[in-house]
């Protein structure tokens, strides 16, 4: 597993110091800033994994450093600070911080906290990797996956305008259903829309186009004298 890089910004030399050589010894790669200005600059350039913030810096509050982290990158951030105040933790978690703990603080209590953070990531981003998306099965051949809203063809992904995907995942929710080209205006395009039932034949003709498997035979069926449904 690759190595974990933590950022720690903390003007007290000593807990800088706890910190940084506790965390090494953890396996940890560490980088150490005793002020906002220099912290900043290193989050651009190290890239951290994780980010332990002091609340109380020399020239930038910790609220500050975390707002602006928070807003440009998606690093974990744990605050520490000597203020025990409720209004502190809550404005601070509210601002992105991840984890909260307050001087003076067991480092066996850190390092499990930035533990627990880390491995908590692991299995969002496993979660993320191993999910599987349902899909709607329109055809054989045709799947479309109504959370990503991706359509493949033969496990190729077709490229659709908005338009064409929205019309083919109504057919596919109501497959075998007939509908008129009216109501299949109203319920894709819906009702302020200003056109002719012939925007829903140009629709699908280019579905057909895009998504028919052979020629002479489509997964769309024209209900002569009505107007379309998925077969």
């Amino acid at each position: 597993m690759k190595q974990k890089k933590i950022l720690i910004i903390e003007d007290e030399d000593y807990i800088l110091d706890l910190l940084s050589y506790s965390l090494k010894k953890e396996g940890f790669i560490t980088k150490v800033a005793s002020n906002g200005e220099k912290g900043l600059e290193l989050v651009q350039d190290f890239k951290p994994d994780l980010l332990i913030l002091d609340l109380m810096l020399p020239d930038i509050s910790g609220f500050e450093i975390c707002k602006k982290v928070s807003k440009e990158y998606t690093i974990p951030i744990v605050m520490i600070t000597a203020k025990s105040d409720t209004i502190d933790k809550i404005l601070g978690i509210e601002l992105g911080a991840d984890d909260y703990i307050t001087k003076p603080f067991d480092m066996r209590e850190v390092i499990v906290r930035i533990k627990a953070i880390f491995r908590r990531i692991e299995l969002i981003s496993e979660a993320i990797e191993t999910e599987e998306f349902e899909s709607i099965k329109v055809s054989n051949y045709i799947d479309v996956y109504k959370e990503k809203r991706e359509v493949f063809k033969n496990n190729s992904r077709v490229e659709l305008t908005n338009k064409e995907y929205d019309l083919l995942l109504f057919l596919a929710e109501n497959k075998g259903r007939v509908f008129s080209r009216s109501e299949l205006l109203d319920k894709v395009w819906g009702f302020e829309f200003v056109g002719d039932t012939r925007t829903v034949d140009i629709h699908v003709q280019r579905l057909r186009k895009k998504l028919d498997e052979n020629k002479g035979t489509s997964f769309i069926e024209t209900v002569f004298g009505i107007g379309y449904k998925l077969i």
